[in-house]
């Protein structure tokens, strides 16, 4: 029954969202362009605004929980498991404050309005998954930016998203990269879960009534711990509170 009475909503969310990246897209473009970094944030953070608004057609919720333990005035790596790309909304606009750059493949550099932009001009990094040579130095830069401006960093280490909301193994790799050349920043374990369920349907219809939540968990210390030893204590904070109701 959800899936015959989200077809009709569904038409309407998808005109909204595409209205949305289309109308935004020179925004971002005057933005960058003629006032700089700072203006083309707050555009972006604003298009994501209004990106989950249009969730709301959907009938979809959204909570964070602990966003006051991120720590103020130091480099961030969020880490998180993947499940869609709202995922994403979601943390541009309720972390906005910590400047949220991804690590992208890039594939999503061109082709979509507003976020291949976006991602190009930003401050993210895209990645050829298929050439692990272009993508080290790649997140290398990354991680050193992060460290110079005190901005924050964000990576899905499951390399891609979970259909079903159950985790996948976790890549170490990009995460040690991040570590090693942004010594002074914290990671911040996120958890998602039920965003997976907005197209468990595929890309179309969507989902309905979902309540997306975001579980901001205890930030740790690169400079305290071993890489070994971090990256357990983030996998098991990350994976130790998904569930699928």
């Amino acid at each position: 029954m959800e899936k015959l009475i989200s077809y009709p909503i569904s038409v309407v969310y998808y005109l909204c969202f595409g209205l949305t990246l289309v109308i935004f897209h020179p925004i971002q473009w005057i933005c960058f362009n003629v006032f700089g970094y700072q203006a083309h944030k707050k555009s972006v953070d604003y298009l994501n605004w209004v990106l989950i608004g249009c969730t709301r057609i959907l009938g979809t919720r959204w909570t964070f929980y602990n966003r006051s333990q991120v720590p103020q005035n130091a480099p961030i790596i969020f880490v998180a498991n993947h499940q869609s790309l709202f995922d994403i909304i979601g943390i541009i606009w309720y972390l906005r404050a910590h400047h949220a750059k991804f690590v992208s493949k890039k594939e999503l550099g061109k082709g979509i309005p507003s976020v291949s932009y976006n991602l190009r001009h930003g401050g993210s990094v895209l990645i050829d998954r298929k050439d692990p040579k272009q993508a080290l130095p790649t997140i290398k830069g990354l991680s050193e930016y992060i460290e110079k401006h005190h901005r924050s960093a964000v990576i899905f280490p499951e390399g891609t998203r979970s259909k079903t909301g159950a985790p996948k193994p976790f890549s170490e790799n990009g995460l040690k990269i991040l570590c090693k050349f942004a010594p002074h920043a914290y990671i911040v374990p996120i958890t998602i879960n039920n965003s997976w369920k907005m197209t468990k349907f595929g890309a179309f219809p969507m989902g309905l009534g979902n309540h997306l939540k975001f579980i901001i968990h205890e930030p740790l210390a690169v400079s305290a711990y071993d890489f070994p030893t971090l990256f357990e204590k983030t996998q098991q904070a990350v994976t130790g509170s998904i569930h699928n109701s």
